[in-house]
């Protein structure tokens, strides 16, 4: 019955995102010092959530229209190049790995308040 809640779907995606975000984040600051490195980056969650509910997709593999999995584009940083065109920003890196811990923590926030509303509507503070 309570298997199919968005809400739970959509935190889990938003923990999943930012997971992402800060493997990205890892792997630039790994490569800062590496010559031609193009720094890589996801887009925001609302963006990437945003264009997900926009565009058709099939729940199952027999549909004609859409398909089942659920693409990110990944972009390269291609200003602010370095002597040996490398394109890592240590300071954006910080920024970037810091924001994507908050959106971890905000979606395992949202998670655990939607369990305690289903325990409160069932009784079982």
């Amino acid at each position: 019955m309570f298997q199919n809640l968005d809400v739970f779907r959509t935190a889990m995606a938003m923990a999943r995102h930012a997971g992402e975000r800060q493997a990205y984040s890892a792997q630039n600051i790994a490569n800062a010092d590496t010559p031609g490195y193009r720094a890589k980056h996801l887009p925001d969650f609302q963006d990437t959530l945003r264009g997900a509910l926009v565009t058709q997709r099939a729940t199952r593999e027999k549909h004609l229209n859409g398909s089942t999995e659920r693409s990110v584009q990944i972009f390269e940083t291609k200003d602010e190049m370095d002597p040996n065109g490398n394109t890592v920003s240590l300071e954006l890196e910080m920024v970037t790995a810091v924001n994507a811990k908050r959106e971890h923590d905000r979606a395992l926030a949202i998670y655990r308040n939607s369990l305690s509303v289903i325990r409160a509507s069932l009784g079982r503070n």
